[in-house]
């Protein structure tokens, strides 16, 4: 088992050194900047790491460990920015802090076994099936997330355009990913985003929660957001599981893309797995406080929602909706 795992951590670290090469090609193309400095993704080693290969993380330390994998994934994708010196390197740490993470995410909770009781009785069959099959799976979403890689980072380029384009007080894309809160929050819930559609539990939900908790910008893992995104100051922004947002949206401060009301079962609990938040197209602006809300709700290509409107209807393109409307 130990050598199969030792394959794999190799296997990871070939994939995210071809996919490091293909990222620093694809920078050098968009930009002329140099790397300079020093990794500083590089591992932070502790006495107590967050996993080693093949073994589940250490719940106590999952929310560290997320963190370190999400700067590791900001430093290897944006290298010229984050002054990382080896992008190879940190991409392979994230690749293995990941394939952790998962083990621990996606193995169903011992909770009645000691840690005594796990060193010394031995596995019976279906728990060593159990175990193979989440070894094949978080192999298998570590491996499909290296090779989504580019299409994130080419998406997360075009929020950093859509901040420099969309802000008068930006001097260049690069102030945007040092200084503006969305960009933490967006890379965070992109790849929130593609682990949730993988059908990962609690992890890119504790991924939203920590970019959450830096940012005040609050956006669950399932919202599916296109291309050229961008929210302006940030604060108090709230984006629920079911919403859509097509591309060229902007965002300002404490705008709310929620739910108007939630069906409940005979029993008193609430029907969960429905659509509950709006639909916003393409070319949107939606201005501060405003709240728009409802799973039948859509948002016209086009429109302008204004500060402090409350909308639960659907918006026709190219409508402008006053500032406290209430409708």
């Amino acid at each position: 088992m130990q050598e199969q795992e030792e394959i794999f951590i190799e296997k990871l670290a070939a994939a995210a050194e071809e996919t490091s090469k293909k990222l620093e090609k694809a920078a050098l193309e968009e930009t002329n900047a140099q790397n300079g400095g020093t990794c500083g993704c590089e591992s932070r080693q502790t006495d107590a790491q967050p996993g080693a290969p093949g073994q589940p993380a250490n719940l106590c330390l999952f929310e560290s460990a997320i963190k370190e994998f999400i700067e590791e994934i900001r430093a290897a994708l944006f290298p010229e920015i984050f002054c990382c010196a080896n992008p190879a390197k940190a991409l392979a740490s994230a690749a293995e802090n990941l394939y952790c993470m998962l083990l621990s995410a996606l193995s169903a909770p011992a909770q009645t076994e000691t840690p005594a009781q796990s060193e010394t009785q031995a596995k019976t069959p279906a728990q060593s099936e159990t175990q193979s099959q989440t070894e094949e799976s978080a192999q298998k979403i570590t491996l499909e997330f290296l090779n989504a890689l580019i299409e994130i980072r080419r998406v997360l380029q075009t929020d950093l355009t859509a901040g420099y384009r969309g802000d008068p007080a930006a001097k260049n894309e690069r102030e945007i990913a040092l200084c503006y809160p969305c960009f933490y929050a967006l890379l965070a819930h992109r790849t929130a985003h593609f682990l949730y559609e993988k059908g990962v539990p609690v992890l890119p939900r504790m991924m939203s929660e920590i970019a959450h908790s830096r940012t005040g910008i609050d956006i669950h893992p399932g919202a599916k957001i296109g291309e050229y995104f961008f929210i302006d100051h940030g604060t108090g922004v709230v984006i629920g599981e079911t919403a859509t947002i097509g591309k060229n949206v902007k965002l300002y401060q404490g705008v709310t893309i929620g739910a108007k009301s939630f069906k409940a079962n005979p029993d008193g609990s609430l029907v969960k797995g429905v659509k509950r938040h709006p639909d916003i197209l393409n070319d949107v602006v939606i201005y501060a406080n405003a709240c728009v809300l409802g799973g039948g709700t859509v948002i016209g290509n086009g429109a302008v929602i204004g500060g402090n409107a409350w909308v639960t209807h659907s918006v026709a393109d190219g409508v402008i909706i006053p500032s406290n409307y209430v409708g």
